[in-house]
């Protein structure tokens, strides 16, 4: 699934959308339900001012008492409570709007959080494919901004729907009382003026999912600059991460400016619409003055709730632009929680061996792009305890090859089996919990030494820890630390060196203790002495272990029981280092003879 393909084509099916996001507002209901129901009085209270006008400018100020249930209200006490009910009823007002907005923003945060939390969710179980084929900033953006765009912003905006749809229908009921035949007037403007919303549904789309992956490649520049940020200092990169930053910046630009041409229209047509009612409204109200239909206060009353009924009406209009580009975030995220790994558990799993006698390759074919095979039917067999290493040229499918044994990936034909069970039987978790890894470039999370180690094994013990901590060759790293081993470490362990990082994540996959060791190229990145620590290290790892290891330095490996050298996807030879050696005109003598004269010529150089 390639996230800039997005097409959100759900946008539409409203019904639909709001019972997939049900569920997510369904614990927060009573309080959705609360701050709806308060933003009923919140709206019709926008009519108070314009319904008073009528009494105030025919009683008050015409001086003449009113009458009303067989009670007689005098001009003069009515001038003097007026004024004060408006202002009870404002600050009336004012209270329901804080209760609104905070119990608005309250369920708001909380639905979103909980969407958030279920998305990521999703995608810490996402096939390696999917980070391989998507860029980080992309999947930041789509998995954080929309989410609070789809589902913080549905309540928010659903409120202010209400609170203006319930302004309106108050503005729209005074000017029925003050006279039904203008009013018919308002009602025409009213429907006059919400036809440009439905116009630019399609655009709204298009413009935010463009907008979309634009922004995820900005991101994607500003989280490369970081973390590439020597690369980019060692060979003078700057300007070239700010062109491209400030190439998406325009890009952002130019779309969200076309939807602006597009959108910005709408106000001044709505504008025009109500213009020509209030015009009308002059006009024939004026007319209904004079000939006694209507009283110069019903008339001040209808001309006030029309000129406010413009905000609602506005309000109203932007509130469905920005609800349709909720439905567009809404879509795009169902469609991250539709995305399903392809690997994943069968119905029914066998549990993984206590004891794996032999990993076997059978026949194995893997691609990454269809028709482009990477390994091409490898036939392999490792028995228990024995270390086999493997070589061959850069691209040729090492790393793939052990990548398939934890199913980071998953073969296109032929199978991998443990004990002659094919692995796609088992559990995910137990297959990976059989199996530790050393890699190349190992992540540290942000915390402590202790927590990194720990990772592989929670539950394991002091004594453990301990064992592990003194095998890997890391005792003189810890004691020269401030803290020992609760000492912090920075985001990815970069406050260690390359060696000592190494270190730790041998100490991780030690305290694993499985049967199974993966050892991917993790040596290749050190310095004579510090890969010499390590070596150790990792001797201590591989003891009465199934071992594969992967390495660029063939002298790491002459000790290892057999070394398979596979060559642009085939395996081409099988044997011990004595045996492929003595192969006359052999891949791998060719490759250890090319590393030795590269290895003298350096150490001449050096003299």
């Amino acid at each position: 699934m390639k996230l800039k393909d997005t097409q959100a084509a759900t946008s539409f099916r409203y019904g639909w959308l709001l019972k997939r996001i049900f569920p997510y507002i369904k614990p927060f209901w009573v309080r959705v339900l609360l701050g709806f129901i308060v933003a009923i009085p919140v709206g019709l209270l926008d009519g108070v001012v314009s319904f008073a006008l009528k009494p105030y400018m025919d009683y008050v100020v015409g001086q003449q008492n009113l009458h009303i249930w067989g009670y007689e209200i005098s001009y003069s006490l009515m001038a003097v409570a007026m004024p004060f009910a408006i202002i009870f009823f404002a600050a009336f007002q004012g209270l329901l709007r804080y209760i609104n907005v905070y119990l608005t923003d309250w369920t708001s945060l909380k639905i979103t959080n909980s969407v958030k939390n279920a998305l990521f969710a999703n995608l810490v179980y996402m096939d390696t494919s999917f980070f391989d084929e998507n860029p980080s900033g992309l999947i930041i953006n789509r998995y954080l901004t929309d989410p609070d765009e789809a589902s913080k912003g549905v309540v928010e905006q659903i409120k202010t729907f209400i609170i203006s749809l319930f302004g309106a229908i108050s503005l729209i009921a005074v000017m029925i009382y003050s006279s039904w035949k203008l009013a018919v007037v308002g009602v025409v403007v009213l429907t006059l003026a919400f036809i440009p919303v439905f116009l630019i549904r399609k655009k709204i789309k298009s413009v935010s999912n463009k907008n979309t992956v634009i922004i995820g490649d900005i991101m994607t520049t500003m989280n490369e600059t970081y973390s590439g940020n020597k690369v980019v200092s060692a060979y003078n990169l700057q300007d070239r991460q700010k062109e491209l930053f400030t190439d998406g910046i325009q890009k952002s630009f130019n779309v969200s400016i076309s939807l602006t041409k597009r959108v910005g229209w709408m106000s001044p047509i709505m504008y025009l619409i109500a213009s020509f009612g209030i015009a009308f409204v002059l006009f024939y109200g004026t007319k209904l003055i004079y000939d006694g239909h209507m009283t110069a206060g019903s008339f001040a009353s209808f001309v006030t709730s029309l000129l406010l009924l413009y905000k609602p009406i506005k309000t109203l209009g932007h509130t469905m632009t920005k609800i349709q580009n909720i439905f567009v975030a809404m879509g795009r995220v169902f469609e991250l929680f539709d995305y399903k790994p392809s690997i994943k558990d069968k119905e029914i799993t066998v549990p993984v061996p206590e004891f794996c006698n032999s990993v076997t390759f059978d026949n194995v074919s893997f691609a990454y792009v269809e028709d482009k095979p990477v390994l091409k039917n490898i036939n392999l067999n490792v028995n228990a305890g024995e270390t086999l290493a493997i070589v061959g040229n850069s691209g040729g499918g090492k790393s793939t090859l052990v990548n398939l044994i934890p199913r980071f990936y998953d073969v296109q034909s032929g199978a991998i089996k443990f004990n002659g069970i094919n692995i796609k039987d088992f559990k995910l978790n137990d297959l990976r919990n059989s199996i530790s890894f050393v890699f190349q470039d190992n992540f540290l999370f942000t915390g402590t030494i202790r927590e990194n180690i720990m990772l592989a094994k929670p539950d394991a013990t002091e004594q453990d820890l301990n064992d592990a901590i003194e095998a890997s060759h890391l005792v003189e790293v810890i004691n020269a630390l401030p803290d020992g081993i609760d000492t912090m470490l920075g985001e990815r362990g970069l406050t260690l060196s390359g060696g000592q990082r190494q270190r730790v994540a041998i100490a991780r996959a030690m305290i694993r203790n499985t049967p199974i060791v993966i050892l991917d190229e993790a040596t290749s990145a050190l310095d004579n002495e510090s890969e010499a620590i390590v070596q150790k290290a990792l001797d201590n790892l591989m003891v009465n272990k199934t071992v594969f290891v992967i390495a660029h330095r063939l002298s790491t490996i002459k000790n290892a029981d057999r070394i398979a050298v596979i060559n642009n996807g085939i395996l081409v030879e099988l044997g011990s280092h004595e045996q492929l050696i003595s192969i006359e005109n052999g891949q791998y003598k060719h490759l250890y003879e090319m590393q030795f004269k590269n290895n003298q010529q350096s150490i001449m150089e050096k003299i």
